[in-house]
């Protein structure tokens, strides 16, 4: 039962796209990781994500709209639901999801798809 800075684990990302969890309950992880760039379009069968901008902004992306997220703004996406994110200048994001769940969801890219279960 240690708190956890943000601030300090984020310094410890030098990645982008690549979730690190930072903590687990009831069969959810919370992960940090920090965007730039445009990610690939998916979805996920069986689980809903959540992404909270925590600094800079970004997208998610929906085949018929899109919606930005500055600091302090989050987003839940239902599984099932086409997707993708983006970020014009780097931004990092708290994820909260079930264990387990592949970032690239229903696809495997060659250099986006992260191992799962990373833990800072």
């Amino acid at each position: 039962m240690d708190k956890v800075s943000l601030r300090e684990k984020f310094a410890l990302i030098g990645e982008h796209w690549r979730p690190k969890v930072v903590g687990s309950l009831n069969g959810q992880e919370v992960k940090l990781v920090k965007f730039k760039g445009e990610f690939v379009w998916h979805h996920h069968d069986t689980e809903d994500e959540l992404f909270l901008c925590i600094d800079g902004s970004m997208t998610v992306e929906f085949r018929d709209r899109s919606v930005m997220l500055a600091p302090g703004e989050f987003i839940i996406v239902p599984h099932g639901v086409e997707h993708r994110t983006l970020a014009a200048e780097e931004a990092s994001v708290l994820i909260f999801e079930p264990a387990a769940t592949k970032n690239t969801g229903n696809v495997t890219h060659d250099t986006l798809t992260a191992p799962n279960g990373v833990r800072l």
